[in-house]
C-alpha cells in the first residue's frame, strides 16, 4: 500500500512531463481554403436538385414478398412468436402474467366504478382488449387494460349523458339503476368504438406524430389535474353519500362543496371500511419496498385485500348491519357482442377524440421508455392501430376505452417479463375469473375498491413535486404544467386537454416571435463569431456588422426580425432614408429649374444669332440663297440647339448622381459598410420572410451598405430560389458558405471606406 502511495507521484510526474514533450513536438496547422459563395459551393460539390420518387408507385406495388411484408408489420405477432425462445422466456412470462392479472382484478372492478358502470364491464376491458394488443402491439413490456385517467374520462361522459336524476322513479324518488346502467353501458361501449376509429384512422394514415404536441410537461400536469379529479370522485364511495350528477366547468368545485355539505351524512361504517382497507393496502406496499430483494414476487397487496373484504363483508354482514355499499352481482360468464349505436356519434365525436389522443399519448410514452431500456423499437403509428383495434373490438364486446397502466406496466417488468405472452397469460387468467369466479366477488364492499384506487393514485400525485423541478430547470415548463393543471382541473378533463394544447402552440408562436439577436464578433485568432454582448474577448470587424437570430424567420416574427436588425444597426435607417429621398426631392426640383432655364437661355441666345446674321447679310447674299437653304440652316440651328440641351442634361445627370450620396447630401454615414445576416437558423422559408429579406437588401443599399447571406441550409437555398428570390441585383454571390467567408468577402469589396489589406490577412 505505501509502495503505492510513493510511486503516485513520481508516476505524475512523468506523464506531465511526456505530455509536455508532446506538446513541444507538435506542429502548428493552419488550414486554408477559398472563399466559397453559393455558386462556387453548388460546382465545387456538384450539386443537383434530389430525385424525386413517386410514393404512390410503391404504393400501388404488388408482389409476394410486399404481401409478406405488410402482413409482418399490421400483425406483428406472425414474426416475433415463430422465433421465441421458450426455455429462456416462458417461465418469466407465466409468473409476470399472473403477477399482472392479480392487480388487474381489483383494478377493473374499481376503474369500472370510475367509469360509472357496473364492477363486471371493468372485468371485461381487462380482458378482451389485452389479447387484441397481444396480436397487433409492438411493445413487450406494457400492461394494456384499464386505466385511471382514461376511466374518469369515460365517466364524465357517461355521468354528463345519463344522470341520476333522468332515472328517478316516481314513487319513491328512487334511482332505478337498471335502465341508467344499460343507457351507461349502451354510452360506453359506443364510445369506445369511437375511440377505436379514430386510433385506428390515424393510425392507417401514419398521423402518430400527432402525440408529439402533447409535450411532457403538459401529460404530466394533465395527468396529476386527472388524479385529482379521481380522487374527488371517489370521495362519495368512501364516505357513503349520494351526491349529484356534476358535468362541465366547475363540476369539480362543485363536487368538493356538496361533499363538504352532505358530510355530517357519512356512513361510519363506510369510513371504517375504507380507512382499514387503505391502511392494509399502504401497509403491504412499503412491505415489498422493503424486501424487494428478497421476494421473488411482490406481495398481491390489491388482491389480499379484496379477498379478505369480502371475506369479512360476507361473515359479518356489513350490508345488511352498517348498510355498507356492496358491487351486487356479478354475472358469470362472457357477453354477447352488440352494435354500437350510431345515433350517439355525434353527442360523443369530442370526447372520443380527445380519449383517443390521451391513451395514445399514455401509451407510446410508457413503451418508448421501455424499448429504450431493453433495446428494441416500437412502431408509433402499429401502437396506435394496435390500440384502436382494442377500443374498436372491446368496444363492441361492451367495454369502454382502455389504455396503459404504468403500475402494471412496472410490474410487468420488473417480475420477469419478457414479451406479449405475459400480457396474454394475465387475460386468460382474467377469464376463468370471469367464467368461474365472478360471483365470489359480490359482497365486496365499494369502499375497498375506492380504497384501492386512491392507493393506486399515489404514483400520480406525486407529481406534484414536478412544480419545483421545473422552477429550476425551465420556467416555461412549469408554466405549461401550471396552466394544464388549472385548465383541466377547472374545465372538466376534455375541455381542459384543448386548452392546454392550445396554450402550449400558443407559447411556442410566442417564443418564436420573440427570439434572441444578437450581433456578432469575431473571437480572436478564430473564424468564430459569438454575440459580442455574452463574449467579452468577440470583437465586431471595423466596417462589417454580423446579424444573427436564434429562430427561424417566418410571417409572425418578420417584422420584428427587421425592426431589431436595424435596432442593433445603431442606424436610425427609415429616417436615414426619409432624410435622403427628401433631399433629393428638393435636388431634384432645383435640377429642373436649372435646366428649364438654361433651354431659355439657349434659346434666347440662339435667337440673338439669327438676328445679328439676317442684319449682317448682304442683298446679294439674300438673293443667292434659296428658300431651301433658309430652311436648312433653321433646322442646322435647331439640332445645335437639342444636341447643347442634351449634353447641358446629361452633365446634370453625372452632378445629380454625385450628389446623391450621403456625404454629398450631408446626412450621417454608417460606421459600417456591409452588413452579413447569419441564417443558420432558417428552416424554411415563407412569403412574407422572402419579401423582408428584399427589403433588407433595398434599405440598406438605399443607405450605401451592402448584404450578404451566410450559412443557408440547402433546403433553404432552393426555397428562395423557387419564391424567385435571386435576380439581377440579388444573386447567388452574395450568398456564402460560412460567416466568416461573408466577412472576409465584404472586406475585400467594401462600397466605401477602403479597408486595410492588412486587417483582411489577420482576419
Amino acid at each position: 500500500m505505501g509502495l503505492s502511495e510513493a510511486s503516485g507521484p513520481r508516476d505524475t510526474q512523468v506523464l506531465l512531463a511526456s505530455r509536455e514533450t508532446m506538446e513541444l513536438k507538435r506542429p502548428d496547422f493552419c488550414m486554408e481554403r477559398p472563399l466559397l459563395n453559393q455558386e462556387q459551393l453548388e460546382a465545387l460539390g456538384h450539386w443537383g436538385p434530389a430525385p424525386g420518387t413517386l410514393q404512390w408507385r410503391t404504393w400501388l406495388q404488388c408482389s409476394r414478398a410486399r404481401a409478406r411484408a405488410l402482413l409482418l408489420r399490421y400483425l406483428p405477432v406472425l414474426a416475433w412468436l415463430p422465433r421465441y425462445p421458450v426455455r429462456d422466456w416462458l417461465l418469466g412470462d407465466v409468473l409476470s402474467g399472473l403477477s399482472v392479472a392479480i392487480m388487474q382484478l381489483p383494478q377493473g372492478l374499481a376503474y369500472a366504478l370510475l367509469a360509472g358502470l357496473p364492477p363486471v364491464f371493468g372485468l371485461y376491458s381487462s380482458f378482451y382488449p389485452v389479447f387484441v394488443y397481444f396480436l397487433f402491439g409492438t411493445s413487450r413490456h406494457i400492461s394494456v387494460g384499464t386505466f385511471a385517467v382514461m376511466s374518469v374520462m369515460v365517466g364524465s361522459v357517461t355521468e354528463s349523458l345519463a344522470p341520476d336524476e333522468d332515472f328517478l322513479q316516481a314513487p319513491n324518488s328512487t334511482v332505478n339503476t337498471t335502465a341508467r346502467d344499460d343507457t351507461r353501458v349502451q354510452l360506453a361501449s359506443t364510445l369506445s368504438v369511437l375511440v377505436g376509429l379514430f386510433q385506428v384512422g390515424l393510425g392507417l394514415g401514419h398521423f402518430g406524430f400527432v402525440v408529439t404536441y402533447l409535450s411532457e410537461p403538459l401529460v404530466r400536469g394533465y395527468t396529476t389535474a386527472a388524479s385529482v379529479q379521481v380522487f374527488v370522485s371517489q370521495l362519495k364511495y368512501v364516505f357513503g353519500l349520494h351526491l349529484s350528477s356534476f358535468s362541465g366547468p366547475l363540476s369539480l368545485i362543485y363536487t368538493v362543496l356538496e361533499v363538504c355539505w352532505k358530510l355530517p351524512q357519512s356512513l361510519v361504517g363506510t369510513v371504517v371500511t375504507a380507512v382499514v382497507a387503505g391502511v392494509v393496502l399502504m401497509a403491504i406496499k412499503l412491505l415489498n419496498d422493503k424486501l424487494r430483494r428478497h421476494l421473488p414476487l411482490p406481495l398481491p397487496g390489491e388482491l389480499l385485500t379484496l379477498i379478505g373484504a369480502t371475506g369479512i363483508s360476507y361473515g359479518v354482514g356489513l350490508k345488511h348491519r352498517f348498510g355498507v355499499d356492496i358491487v351486487g352481482n356479478i354475472p358469470i360468464g362472457l357477453v354477447a357482442p352488440v352494435a354500437p349505436s350510431p345515433q350517439l356519434f355525434t353527442k360523443l365525436v369530442g370526447n372520443a377524440f380527445a380519449i383517443a389522443v390521451v391513451g395514445f399519448a399514455i401509451a407510446i410514452s410508457l413503451g418508448k421508455i421501455f424499448a429504450l431500456r431493453h433495446g428494441y423499437r416500437v412502431d408509433g403509428n402499429q401502437e396506435l392501430v394496435a390500440l384502436g383495434l382494442c377500443n374498436l373490438i372491446g368496444g363492441i364486446f361492451q367495454c369502454f376505452p382502455v389504455s396503459c397502466s404504468m403500475s402494471r406496466s412496472l410490474v410487468q417488468e420488473s417480475t420477469g417479463g419478457n414479451t406479449q405472452v405475459a400480457g396474454a397469460i394475465s387475460s386468460l387468467f382474467i377469464l376463468i375469473i370471469i367464467v368461474k369466479l365472478g360471483e365470489f366477488f359480490q359482497n365486496l364492499p365499494k369502499a375497498v375498491l375506492a380504497a384501492v384506487i386512491i392507493v393506486n393514485l399515489k404514483g400520480m400525485l406525486m407529481q406534484f413535486g414536478d412544480i419545483r423541478s421545473f422552477w429550476k430547470a425551465n420556467r416555461m415548463d412549469l408554466l405549461i404544467w401550471l396552466v394544464t393543471f388549472v385548465a383541466t382541473t377547472l374545465l372538466n378533463l376534455d375541455l381542459g386537454l384543448a386548452a392546454a394544447v392550445a396554450f402550449s402552440l400558443l407559447l411556442v408562436v410566442v417564443r418564436t416571435q420573440l427570439p434572441h439577436y444578437s450581433v456578432l464578433g469575431q473571437v480572436p485568432d478564430t473564424d468564430v463569431y459569438r454575440d459580442v454582448a455574452e463574449y467579452l474577448e468577440a470583437r465586431e470587424v471595423p466596417g462589417v456588422k454580423v446579424f444573427r437570430s436564434s429562430a427561424t424567420m417566418y410571417f409572425a416574427n418578420a417584422e420584428l426580425y427587421s425592426d431589431t436588425l436595424k435596432q442593433k444597426c445603431g442606424v436610425d435607417v427609415d429616417r436615414l432614408i426619409s432624410q435622403k429621398k427628401k433631399l433629393l426631392r428638393k435636388q431634384e426640383l432645383k435640377l429642373k429649374n436649372l435646366q428649364k432655364e438654361q433651354l431659355r437661355t439657349q434659346a434666347a441666345a440662339s435667337k440673338g444669332t439669327s438676328i445679328f446674321i439676317n442684319v449682317n447679310t448682304s442683298d446679294r447674299d439674300i438673293k443667292r440663297n434659296n428658300v431651301e437653304g433658309s430652311k436648312a440652316k433653321q433646322v442646322s440651328a435647331g439640332n445645335d440647339l437639342e444636341d447643347t440641351a442634351a449634353s447641358g442634361q446629361e452633365d446634370a445627370d453625372a452632378k445629380a448622381s454625385d450628389q446623391s450620396t450621403l456625404e454629398a447630401l450631408g446626412l450621417p454615414q454608417p460606421d459600417f459598410h456591409s452588413l452579413v445576416l447569419d441564417l443558420s437558423s432558417l428552416s424554411f422559408v415563407d412569403t412574407v420572410c422572402l419579401k423582408s429579406l428584399k427589403n433588407i437588401f433595398r434599405d440598406f443599399r438605399e443607405i450605401e451598405v451592402e448584404v450578404y447571406l451566410a450559412a443557408c441550409h440547402t433546403p433553404v437555398v432552393t426555397q428562395l430560389e423557387a419564391g424567385h428570390f435571386f435576380d439581377a441585383s440579388i444573386t447567388k454571390q452574395h450568398l456564402f458558405a460560412s460567416v466568416h467567408d461573408a466577412v472576409i468577402f465584404a472586406l475585400q469589396h467594401p462600397r466605401s471606406n477602403q479597408v486595410s489589406p492588412v486587417l483582411v490577412t489577420k482576419l
